[in-house]
């Protein structure tokens, strides 16, 4: 009976490894077989060979990106506005979402149902308007214009997630810092930001990855070459009239090298101050 016992349980462990090794096949080969093509010769996918490194190694499509195109100025123009969509959802969002925690005032579950029902809707729904918008107020061709558009649409939602956050941290804080003096703004930058650390730690993150993936709304708000994000300028290269698939991969890999530096590091700063956050309700 032992023996049986052991054989079936060897042979369930064996169907799972199986199991775990197909699905991490299917989910790592495309991973790996992109980060070939960056380093491999030719340009379509049709030079690629199916086995990952096949045809050997080359670093002729980083120095064609780096010489021949503008991707140190592509990623200039992603990084600024990642940067300033970030700072500015933060702000805005946490301010927000402040208020909406620690103040009663008149159509406040309104306003919030308002903000939940905005994120309903596609952010696509509205290009139109948001065209319209942009172009009546100079913003079209612009980085700020764009940056307009992502600090909008991440809003609703953020202001939500904080002031959920926010309404676990007790509010004898804040009553014991007014006995002290303190002026809200005070204990909007001094209590409860550091409480609230890691959903603000996560929203910068988020808020910051989005405009590097992005490609409708670039698209749509860019027109000169001189202002195109790494989406539009790396998507340039897999279009109808251009199939230079290896240096699409070689621009991507270029990203993807210091977005999983940046990961690992606040991936470990999120979980420290997790552990430290302050008293909850």
């Amino acid at each position: 009976m032992k023996k049986n016992y052991h054989a079936v349980e060897a042979i369930n462990k064996g169907v799972i490894y199986l199991i775990f090794i197909l699905i991490s096949f299917f989910v790592f080969y495309p991973l790996v077989y992109t980060v070939s093509a960056a380093f491999s010769p030719g340009n379509s996918i049709a030079d690629l060979a199916i086995m990952p490194f096949g045809r050997g190694i080359t670093f002729e499509h980083f120095q064609y990106l780096f010489t021949k195109t503008a991707y140190w100025k592509w990623f200039k123009n992603t990084f600024i506005i990642a940067i300033w969509t970030s700072v500015l959802t933060i702000i805005i969002s946490s301010l927000s979402a402040y208020v909406f925690s620690r103040f009663k005032f008149v159509f406040k579950k309104s306003m919030l149902m308002s903000l939940l029902v905005l994120q309903v809707f596609p952010s696509f729904v509205g290009m139109i308007a948001i065209y319209v918008i942009l172009l009546r107020i100079g913003g079209l061709d612009t980085l700020w214009g764009l940056v307009l558009v992502y600090v909008a649409g991440n809003i609703p939602y953020n202001t939500w997630m904080v002031k959920s956050y926010m309404d676990t941290v007790s509010k004898s804080l804040d009553e014991a810092a007014r006995i002290d003096g303190a002026s809200h703004f005070r204990i909007y930058t001094t209590i409860i930001l550091p409480i609230t650390k890691p959903i603000i730690t996560f929203l910068g993150i988020s808020s910051f990855t989005g405009p590097w993936m992005d490609f409708i709304f670039p698209k749509m708000v860019l027109r000169s070459t001189e202002k195109q994000t790494l989406a539009l300028g790396l998507f340039s290269f897999v279009t109808d009239k251009k199939n230079e698939f290896t240096n699409f991969a070689a621009g991507s890999l270029i990203i993807a090298i210091p977005f999983a530096i940046f990961f690992i590091f606040t991936q470990k700063a999120m979980m420290m101050s997790m552990g430290a956050a302050g008293v909850k309700e």
